[in-house]
């Protein structure tokens, strides 16, 4: 889905921004090497990003209090 018309930023676009460590918006417009032209694609991306970053501390929340052989370790006997 295509969030910035101005500048063809897809929903693809603010994920992999994320995925490689954005925070802010301007870090996403920045890892697209564009940033808002009109404006009207700022509420879209701040949205985005607060749902991806909630996401993404709610998996490390939630693989933190998994036990080690949920995460991949071995138990020993």
């Amino acid at each position: 889905m295509v969030i910035c018309s101005c500048n063809s930023l897809t929903h693809k676009d603010v994920e992999s921004a994320v995925a490689h460590g954005a925070t802010r918006p301007s870090e996403i417009y920045a890892a697209k090497r564009c940033k808002a032209q009109c404006g009207n694609c700022v509420p879209g991306v701040v949205c985005m990003l607060k749902e991806m970053r909630m996401r993404q501390l709610q998996a490390a929340e939630a693989a933190a209090c998994l036990p080690a052989a949920a995460q991949g370790g071995a138990l020993s006997a």
